[in-house]
């Protein structure tokens, strides 16, 4: 089993910048890979980006240029840098990790989930 707990989300004005973590403990040796999902009040639930083990990133369009998603796999971390965030960029964001295969992610875990809200 495998626990993940995110941090890092907060208030920002449009245009501002948070950092996203995300540690793993537990049976992180099954973990290849890892990403955080959003969702939004009355929106579909969005993967935002992932991040196998070996340096794949994927990204959704909707955040390519102005989100980067890095790993420490020596400290079992994942990180969200979101640069010039967007009104509609506020949800609450989820870690997940789970397996990459056949060029996908398949996520089994889940953290609790941390809220980013941007202001105006």
């Amino acid at each position: 089993q495998v626990q993940l707990v995110e941090s890092g989300g907060g208030l920002v004005e449009t245009g501002g910048s948070l950092r996203l973590s995300c540690a793993a403990s537990g049976s992180i040796f099954s973990i290849n890979c890892m990403g955080w999902y959003r969702q939004a009040p009355g929106k579909q639930r969005e993967l935002v980006a992932a991040i196998t083990s070996g340096g794949i990133t994927y990204y959704a369009d909707s955040v390519k240029g102005r989100f980067t998603i890095s790993r420490d796999n020596a400290k079992n971390t994942v990180h969200l840098q979101m640069n010039s965030l967007r009104l509609e960029d506020t949800a609450v964001y989820y870690c997940e990790a789970g397996h990459y295969s056949s060029s996908r992610c398949t996520f089994d875990s889940w953290g609790q989930g941390t809220q980013v809200t941007v202001s105006s």
